[in-house]
């Protein structure tokens, strides 16, 4: 390839790029909103996100806080609504008793999943009605946002437990 190709080309890759990152957040928080608009819920946005945050193992309260976008008190009030209603546990940290661990309960798994479940359902019926390559397409940009969470994870500062 000339040099001026690859230059062209590696333009038109920067220009991609750019039009990826200005609309990636926007549509995904559209798509996300609509979703949960349409989905019926007997739990807020922030429950589910605390309860899928769980899924990997036990949290501190900071890193549930950072990861969820909230302040530590109202954080811990949070888990304190989910304990009361048996869907999260709190325990001292065995390596070090001033620190909370928060765990999902059986509850609070089984919770999580209704939520889920609710999503399927409200996005099964409009995939279905979309054509076979716009499906293939999804599940091709599905993968590549896993990619980039990844990613993203990968670059949390040393320490940070939200991954």
């Amino acid at each position: 390839m000339t040099t001026a190709r690859t230059a062209a080309a590696s333009a038109a890759r920067r220009r991609t790029i750019d039009a990826v990152a200005t609309a990636l957040v926007p549509t995904a928080s559209r798509v996300t909103r609509l979703v949960l608009r349409r989905a019926p819920q007997r739990i807020s946005r922030s429950e589910a996100g605390v309860l899928a945050a769980l899924t990997g193992g036990p949290r501190r309260i900071t890193a549930l806080a950072e990861l969820e976008g909230h302040a530590q008190p109202t954080i811990t009030q949070l888990v304190k609504r989910m304990e009361e209603r048996g869907w999260v546990a709190r325990e001292r940290d065995p390596a070090d008793g001033r620190v909370v661990l928060v765990s999902l309960t059986a509850a609070g798994e089984a919770t999580l999943e209704e939520v889920r479940a609710s999503y399927r359902t409200v996005l099964r019926a409009h995939l279905a009605a979309m054509p076979d390559e716009q499906i293939a397409a999804l599940v091709a940009a599905t993968e590549a946002l896993a990619g980039l969470v990844e990613s993203l994870q990968l670059q949390l500062p040393p320490g940070d437990t939200t991954r």
